[in-house]
């Protein structure tokens, strides 16, 4: 097995972990309509797609600006539901 083939198994298997978390949070979301859980869920879901993209490109490299930009929004995403939830 080549190293590509391991590198596109692995980030199936990171998309499909955030596919769950980000239905982990959905579901708390829908229990509490609390925001803090959405922009979670969103964020993970964000990342899931990102890395579903980033194995079905030709060349999967982490540091292509725009693989890099997403998973940042998504980072941006967790931060501001840190800061939303701690200032109310």
């Amino acid at each position: 097995m080549t190293a590509l083939r391991i590198s596109v198994m692995l980030l199936g298997a990171i998309a499909m972990a955030n596919l769950v978390a980000g239905l982990f949070f959905l579901r708390f979301w829908q229990q509490s309509r609390d925001r803090f859980f959405m922009l979670f869920a969103s964020s993970f879901f964000l990342e899931a797609v990102n890395r579903a993209a980033l194995a079905l490109s030709p060349q999967p490299n982490d540091g292509t600006p725009i693989f890099y930009c997403v998973r940042l929004l998504a980072f941006l995403l967790i931060l501001a539901a840190i800061a939303d939830k701690n200032r109310r």
